[in-house]
Protein backbone atom coordinates (compact mmCIF):
# COMPACT_ATOMS: atom_id res chain seq x y z
CA UNK A 1 0.00 0.00 0.00
CA UNK A 2 1.18 3.55 -0.74
CA UNK A 3 0.80 6.18 1.89
CA UNK A 4 1.69 9.84 2.38
CA UNK A 5 2.79 11.37 5.66
CA UNK A 6 3.20 15.06 6.45
CA UNK A 7 5.11 15.88 9.64
CA UNK A 8 8.26 14.06 10.72
CA UNK A 9 8.59 15.05 14.35
CA UNK A 10 9.17 12.52 17.11
CA UNK A 11 5.91 10.66 16.52
CA UNK A 12 5.56 11.18 12.79
CA UNK A 13 9.04 9.90 11.97
CA UNK A 14 8.58 6.79 14.07
CA UNK A 15 5.18 6.14 12.50
CA UNK A 16 6.87 6.27 9.09
CA UNK A 17 9.47 3.77 10.29
CA UNK A 18 6.88 1.40 11.76
CA UNK A 19 4.80 1.44 8.57
CA UNK A 20 7.83 1.01 6.33
CA UNK A 21 9.04 -1.95 8.35
CA UNK A 22 5.56 -3.48 8.04
CA UNK A 23 5.59 -3.37 4.26
CA UNK A 24 3.98 -0.02 3.45
CA UNK A 25 5.64 2.31 0.99
CA UNK A 26 5.73 5.73 2.66
CA UNK A 27 6.20 9.06 0.93
CA UNK A 28 6.94 11.67 3.58
CA UNK A 29 7.28 15.43 3.78
CA UNK A 30 8.51 17.81 6.44
CA UNK A 31 9.59 21.42 5.87
CA UNK A 32 12.78 20.76 7.88
CA UNK A 33 15.55 19.18 5.82
CA UNK A 34 17.08 17.59 8.93
CA UNK A 35 13.82 15.80 9.70
CA UNK A 36 13.70 14.39 6.18
CA UNK A 37 17.35 13.34 6.28
CA UNK A 38 16.77 11.38 9.50
CA UNK A 39 14.79 8.85 7.44
CA UNK A 40 17.42 8.32 4.78
CA UNK A 41 18.26 4.90 6.22
CA UNK A 42 14.69 3.62 5.76
CA UNK A 43 14.57 1.94 2.36
CA UNK A 44 10.77 2.00 2.15
CA UNK A 45 10.49 5.70 3.00
CA UNK A 46 10.92 8.28 0.26
CA UNK A 47 11.09 11.87 1.46
CA UNK A 48 10.12 14.84 -0.69
CA UNK A 49 10.58 18.58 -0.27
CA UNK A 50 7.02 19.81 -0.86
CA UNK A 51 3.39 18.85 -0.43
CA UNK A 52 2.94 19.02 -4.20
CA UNK A 53 5.74 16.50 -4.69
CA UNK A 54 4.21 14.21 -2.09
CA UNK A 55 0.83 14.22 -3.83
CA UNK A 56 2.44 13.68 -7.23
CA UNK A 57 4.23 10.59 -5.92
CA UNK A 58 1.07 8.87 -4.69
CA UNK A 59 -1.39 6.91 -6.84
CA UNK A 60 -5.01 8.06 -6.72
CA UNK A 61 -7.07 7.91 -4.64
CA UNK A 62 -4.46 9.17 -2.20
CA UNK A 63 -4.18 8.71 1.56
CA UNK A 64 -2.32 11.49 3.35
CA UNK A 65 -1.79 11.43 7.12
CA UNK A 66 -0.97 14.66 8.96
CA UNK A 67 1.20 14.52 12.08
CA UNK A 68 1.55 18.23 12.74
CA UNK A 69 0.74 20.32 15.83
CA UNK A 70 -2.93 21.11 16.36
CA UNK A 71 -4.21 24.62 15.78
CA UNK A 72 -2.75 27.15 13.39
CA UNK A 73 -0.16 24.82 11.87
CA UNK A 74 -2.76 22.16 11.07
CA UNK A 75 -4.94 24.77 9.41
CA UNK A 76 -2.01 26.11 7.38
CA UNK A 77 -1.16 22.63 6.10
CA UNK A 78 -4.79 21.92 5.23
CA UNK A 79 -5.08 25.26 3.43
CA UNK A 80 -2.14 24.31 1.22
CA UNK A 81 -3.08 20.65 0.83
CA UNK A 82 -6.83 20.79 0.20
CA UNK A 83 -6.85 22.67 -3.15
CA UNK A 84 -4.50 20.03 -4.55
CA UNK A 85 -6.65 17.05 -3.57
CA UNK A 86 -8.73 15.00 -6.00
CA UNK A 87 -12.15 13.46 -5.53
CA UNK A 88 -11.90 10.34 -3.39
CA UNK A 89 -8.71 11.35 -1.58
CA UNK A 90 -8.52 10.72 2.17
CA UNK A 91 -6.77 12.95 4.68
CA UNK A 92 -6.14 11.69 8.20
CA UNK A 93 -5.54 14.32 10.89
CA UNK A 94 -3.41 12.56 13.48
CA UNK A 95 -2.81 15.64 15.61
CA UNK A 96 -4.67 16.53 18.78
CA UNK A 97 -7.10 18.89 17.08
CA UNK A 98 -10.10 20.29 18.93
CA UNK A 99 -12.99 18.03 17.93
CA UNK A 100 -15.30 20.93 16.97
CA UNK A 101 -12.69 22.10 14.46
CA UNK A 102 -12.60 18.56 13.09
CA UNK A 103 -16.38 18.40 12.68
CA UNK A 104 -16.31 21.68 10.76
CA UNK A 105 -13.41 20.59 8.56
CA UNK A 106 -14.95 17.20 7.82
CA UNK A 107 -18.16 18.84 6.59
CA UNK A 108 -16.16 21.07 4.25
CA UNK A 109 -14.28 18.02 2.93
CA UNK A 110 -17.51 16.11 2.30
CA UNK A 111 -18.84 18.96 0.16
CA UNK A 112 -15.90 18.35 -2.20
CA UNK A 113 -16.24 14.53 -2.23
CA UNK A 114 -13.16 14.26 -0.02
CA UNK A 115 -12.85 12.39 3.28
CA UNK A 116 -11.33 13.65 6.50
CA UNK A 117 -10.60 11.04 9.15
CA UNK A 118 -9.64 12.18 12.64
CA UNK A 119 -7.21 9.95 14.51
CA UNK A 120 -6.27 10.45 18.12
CA UNK A 121 -2.83 8.87 18.46
CA UNK A 122 -1.27 7.73 21.73
CA UNK A 123 2.07 6.06 22.27
CA UNK A 124 4.60 8.87 22.20
CA UNK A 125 8.23 7.98 21.68
CA UNK A 126 7.50 4.31 22.46
CA UNK A 127 5.15 3.82 19.54
CA UNK A 128 7.78 2.52 17.12
CA UNK A 129 8.51 -0.43 19.38
CA UNK A 130 5.17 -0.99 21.11
CA UNK A 131 2.65 0.30 18.58
CA UNK A 132 0.22 3.18 18.83
CA UNK A 133 -3.19 3.42 20.43
CA UNK A 134 -5.56 4.85 17.82
CA UNK A 135 -8.98 6.44 18.28
CA UNK A 136 -10.50 7.10 14.87
CA UNK A 137 -13.53 9.07 13.73
CA UNK A 138 -14.97 9.61 10.28
CA UNK A 139 -16.95 7.97 7.47
CA UNK A 140 -17.05 4.18 7.58
CA UNK A 141 -15.95 3.87 3.97
CA UNK A 142 -12.85 6.01 4.51
CA UNK A 143 -11.92 4.21 7.72
CA UNK A 144 -12.30 0.86 5.95
CA UNK A 145 -9.83 1.98 3.27
CA UNK A 146 -7.17 2.98 5.82
CA UNK A 147 -7.70 -0.06 8.04
CA UNK A 148 -4.47 -1.75 6.83
CA UNK A 149 -2.57 1.35 7.98
CA UNK A 150 -4.32 1.35 11.34
CA UNK A 151 -3.54 -2.34 11.81
CA UNK A 152 0.15 -1.79 11.14
CA UNK A 153 0.40 1.18 13.47
CA UNK A 154 -1.51 -0.50 16.32
CA UNK A 155 0.21 -2.81 18.84
CA UNK A 156 -1.49 -5.76 17.11
CA UNK A 157 -3.78 -5.84 14.10
CA UNK A 158 -7.02 -6.56 15.95
CA UNK A 159 -6.49 -4.58 19.16
CA UNK A 160 -5.37 -1.14 20.23
CA UNK A 161 -7.41 0.79 17.67
CA UNK A 162 -11.08 1.63 17.39
CA UNK A 163 -13.40 3.39 14.98
CA UNK A 164 -15.22 5.54 17.51
CA UNK A 165 -17.92 6.85 15.18
CA UNK A 166 -18.72 10.02 13.26
CA UNK A 167 -16.26 12.77 12.37
CA UNK A 168 -14.78 14.36 15.49
CA UNK A 169 -15.34 11.34 17.70
CA UNK A 170 -11.73 10.18 17.43
CA UNK A 171 -10.37 13.53 18.55
CA UNK A 172 -13.01 13.74 21.29
CA UNK A 173 -11.95 10.31 22.60
CA UNK A 174 -8.29 11.37 22.55
CA UNK A 175 -9.18 14.57 24.40
CA UNK A 176 -10.84 12.56 27.18
CA UNK A 177 -7.96 10.05 27.15
CA UNK A 178 -5.53 12.89 27.84
CA UNK A 179 -7.74 14.27 30.60
CA UNK A 180 -7.67 10.85 32.28
CA UNK A 181 -3.91 10.81 31.81
CA UNK A 182 -3.66 14.11 33.71
CA UNK A 183 -5.60 12.64 36.63
CA UNK A 184 -3.56 9.44 36.77
CA UNK A 185 -0.29 11.36 36.69
CA UNK A 186 -1.46 13.70 39.45
CA UNK A 187 -2.55 10.83 41.70
CA UNK A 188 0.80 9.04 41.35
CA UNK A 189 2.73 12.27 41.90
CA UNK A 190 0.77 13.19 45.04
CA UNK A 191 1.07 9.73 46.55
CA UNK A 192 4.81 9.51 45.99
CA UNK A 193 5.32 13.06 47.27
CA UNK A 194 3.46 12.09 50.45
CA UNK A 195 5.76 9.12 50.97
CA UNK A 196 8.85 11.20 50.22
CA UNK A 197 7.77 13.69 52.90
CA UNK A 198 7.49 10.95 55.58
CA UNK A 199 11.17 11.24 56.44
CA UNK A 200 11.24 8.89 59.42
CA UNK A 201 10.35 5.92 57.22
CA UNK A 202 13.06 6.74 54.68
CA UNK A 203 11.09 5.16 51.84
CA UNK A 204 13.01 3.84 48.87
CA UNK A 205 10.55 5.13 46.30
CA UNK A 206 12.24 3.26 43.48
CA UNK A 207 11.76 -0.02 45.37
CA UNK A 208 8.16 0.80 46.30
CA UNK A 209 7.13 1.68 42.77
CA UNK A 210 8.90 -1.41 41.46
CA UNK A 211 6.90 -3.56 43.91
CA UNK A 212 3.65 -1.83 42.92
CA UNK A 213 4.21 -2.93 39.31
CA UNK A 214 3.37 -6.54 40.17
CA UNK A 215 -0.05 -7.66 41.34
CA UNK A 216 -1.40 -4.30 42.54
CA UNK A 217 -4.52 -2.57 41.32
CA UNK A 218 -2.54 0.54 40.31
CA UNK A 219 -0.10 -1.27 38.04
CA UNK A 220 0.10 0.49 34.68
CA UNK A 221 2.48 1.59 31.95
CA UNK A 222 2.62 5.00 33.62
CA UNK A 223 3.76 3.31 36.83
CA UNK A 224 6.32 1.30 34.84
CA UNK A 225 7.82 4.49 33.43
CA UNK A 226 7.82 6.14 36.88
CA UNK A 227 9.59 3.18 38.46
CA UNK A 228 12.17 3.23 35.69
CA UNK A 229 13.20 6.87 36.11
CA UNK A 230 13.15 6.65 39.92
CA UNK A 231 15.67 3.81 39.70
CA UNK A 232 18.03 6.24 37.97
CA UNK A 233 17.32 9.37 40.03
CA UNK A 234 14.91 9.20 42.96
CA UNK A 235 15.71 12.70 44.21
CA UNK A 236 14.98 14.56 40.98
CA UNK A 237 16.82 17.62 42.33
CA UNK A 238 17.86 18.73 38.84
CA UNK A 239 14.28 18.72 37.52
CA UNK A 240 12.43 22.04 37.53
CA UNK A 241 9.04 21.73 39.30
CA UNK A 242 7.11 22.97 36.28
CA UNK A 243 4.64 20.92 34.27
CA UNK A 244 3.39 22.12 30.90
CA UNK A 245 -0.20 21.64 29.83
CA UNK A 246 -1.50 21.11 26.33
CA UNK A 247 -4.84 21.93 24.80
CA UNK A 248 -6.49 18.58 25.49
CA UNK A 249 -6.56 19.02 29.27
CA UNK A 250 -8.16 22.45 28.97
CA UNK A 251 -10.66 21.24 26.38
CA UNK A 252 -11.63 18.30 28.61
CA UNK A 253 -12.35 20.58 31.56
CA UNK A 254 -14.33 23.00 29.40
CA UNK A 255 -16.31 20.16 27.83
CA UNK A 256 -17.21 18.87 31.29
CA UNK A 257 -18.62 22.30 32.13
CA UNK A 258 -20.49 22.50 28.83
CA UNK A 259 -22.05 19.06 29.28
CA UNK A 260 -22.67 19.49 33.01
CA UNK A 261 -20.71 16.32 33.77
CA UNK A 262 -18.65 16.44 36.98
CA UNK A 263 -14.96 15.86 36.26
CA UNK A 264 -13.22 17.14 39.42
CA UNK A 265 -10.10 14.95 39.22
CA UNK A 266 -9.20 15.85 35.65
CA UNK A 267 -10.03 19.51 36.22
CA UNK A 268 -8.00 19.74 39.42
CA UNK A 269 -5.04 18.03 37.77
CA UNK A 270 -5.14 20.76 35.12
CA UNK A 271 -5.27 23.45 37.81
CA UNK A 272 -2.22 21.93 39.50
CA UNK A 273 -0.31 22.22 36.23
CA UNK A 274 -1.24 25.89 36.08
CA UNK A 275 0.04 26.26 39.64
CA UNK A 276 3.37 24.64 38.74
CA UNK A 277 3.83 27.21 35.98
CA UNK A 278 3.75 30.09 38.45
CA UNK A 279 0.17 31.13 37.78
CA UNK A 280 -0.67 30.85 41.48
CA UNK A 281 2.19 33.08 42.63
CA UNK A 282 0.18 36.28 42.85
CA UNK A 283 -2.70 34.56 44.63
CA UNK A 284 -0.26 33.11 47.15
CA UNK A 285 1.21 36.57 47.77
CA UNK A 286 -2.30 37.87 48.39
CA UNK A 287 -2.94 35.04 50.85
CA UNK A 288 0.26 35.83 52.72
CA UNK A 289 -0.71 39.49 53.02
CA UNK A 290 -4.26 38.67 54.13
CA UNK A 291 -2.84 36.48 56.88
CA UNK A 292 -0.54 39.29 57.95
CA UNK A 293 -3.35 41.82 57.87
CA UNK A 294 -5.83 39.98 60.11
CA UNK A 295 -3.45 37.98 62.28
CA UNK A 296 -0.17 39.86 62.26
CA UNK A 297 1.61 36.85 60.81
CA UNK A 298 5.04 37.45 59.33
CA UNK A 299 5.60 37.25 55.60
CA UNK A 300 8.72 36.15 53.79
CA UNK A 301 10.32 38.49 51.32
CA UNK A 302 12.04 37.26 48.18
Amino acid sequence: MNFGLIGLGRMGANMARRLARSGTRVTAFDPMADARAALDDESSVATVDSIAALLAALPAPRVVWLMVPAGEITQQVLDELTPQLLRGDIVVDGGNAFYKDTVRRAAAFAERDLSLVDAGVSGGVWGLKNGYGLMVGGPKEAVAKITPILQQLAPVADRGWVHCGASGSGHFAKMVHNGIEYGMMQALAEGLALMQAKREFDFDLAAVTEAWREGTVIRSWLLDLTAEFLQKDAGLESIAPQVADSGEGRWTALEAVELGVPAPVMSLALMMRFASQGHSDYANRLLAMMRKSFGGHAVKNE
